[in-house]
């Protein structure tokens, strides 16, 4: 079944138990859709969010969002890259990072795959960060790689490593702790 990603900007001063709140309303509204919520990382100052979700197609997940009156900013199809969906769900609750990086023009996803496969074994040299996976827009417009590690500047320099441009690093925070 394809992934979406579904991103929102969050209201001013909402606070943590709100944000549970609709993104359990969520996650029944996509189920009523036959779909389902994959994971979401929720931006550390509650700004934003990045959720993943399992459908059989788009609009699906619009009326699960109109449902949970859950306003959406963007709603993309992706690819997952570096994990299986399993893996994704099993380690959602280990991210600190998502990194944002909006593709130039031209760029495909044939050699966005073949530039990945040849820089990733570069992490290494930053052990401190571990790469965990990367959702990739699949109109190639952008992706977010997702990192565990304690500090920005240990994923900034990470990037630097694997050549991998920065367009924006959100910390995010774990709200199923």
């Amino acid at each position: 079944m394809p992934i979406f990603l579904l991103e929102s900007a969050l209201p001013n001063g909402v606070q943590r138990t709100e944000i549970r709140a609709a993104l359990d309303r969520l996650a029944q509204a996509a189920r009523r859709w036959n779909a389902e919520l994959i994971e979401a990382q929720v931006a550390s100052d509650h700004s934003r969010f990045f959720a993943i979700l399992e459908a059989p197609v788009e609009d699906h997940l619009r009326h699960a969002a109109r449902e949970a009156d859950f306003a959406t900013a963007l709603i993309k199809s992706v690819r997952l890259v570096g994990q299986e969906l399993e893996e994704a769900r099993a380690t959602r609750a280990t991210v600190d990072y998502v990194v944002e990086w909006n593709f130039p023009p031209g760029l495909t996803m044939e050699a966005y795959l073949q530039r990945k496969k040849a820089n990733s074994p570069r992490y290494a040299q930053v052990p401190e960060v571990k790469f965990l996976r990367t959702y990739v827009c699949e109109d190639m417009s952008k992706c977010l790689c997702f990192y565990e590690a304690e500090t920005v500047e240990d994923v900034l320099r990470a990037r630097q490593v694997v050549e991998a441009p920065v367009d924006a690093v959100t910390r995010v925070e774990n709200l199923d702790a």
